[in-house]
């Protein structure tokens, strides 16, 4: 595998263009890993970025917990959607928030995996990310708790 080489501001090359610019430039130059992982352009992006998404889900699945459980908390509520007698802009309202919830839970278990990478010492900086990432999924279940509670106060 290629090593990506860093990037020396003092090139001349990188006197002409951002850190941001020469940073992207360095990283994904035709050799690079990540160039080669990313695929071609298309359909078969689209088939390989399917993939990935997949490996996701399942990664996601097999390894969180607390994925697993909004997952089936998901398919509970998304039944009782189908079930329920309301109107179609409180059910789609509902499975927004349904989807948000799934959303934030894989974002958060991004934010972990990614802390718990780099490092598995208690660091305060660590904390606040996953705390952060902890807190969006809390506030996205709030959410749905809220609206669900608005839509079945139509029938007290």
């Amino acid at each position: 595998m290629n090593k990506i080489t860093p990037i020396n501001l003092e090139d001349e090359s990188a006197k002409h263009c951002s850190i941001k610019q020469a940073a992207h430039h360095s990283a994904l130059t035709p050799d690079s890993f990540a160039e080669s992982a990313k695929g071609k352009t298309g359909f078969y992006r689209i088939i390989k970025a399917a993939g990935y998404s997949m490996d996701g889900f399942k990664a996601a699945y097999k390894f969180e917990a607390a994925f697993r459980q909004v997952v089936w908390l998901n398919v509970v509520l998304l039944a009782a959607v189908i079930m329920m007698p309301f109107t179609l802009g409180i059910k789609m309202m509902l499975v927004l928030a349904s989807f948000l919830s799934l959303i934030v839970e894989l974002i958060n278990t991004g934010i972990e995996a990614c802390v718990d990478h780099t490092s598995t010492a208690k660091h305060p900086i660590a904390k606040i990310a996953k705390d952060v990432g902890s807190a969006a999924q809390f506030v996205s279940l709030c959410l749905l708790t809220i609206l669900w509670l608005m839509a079945l106060s139509v029938f007290l």
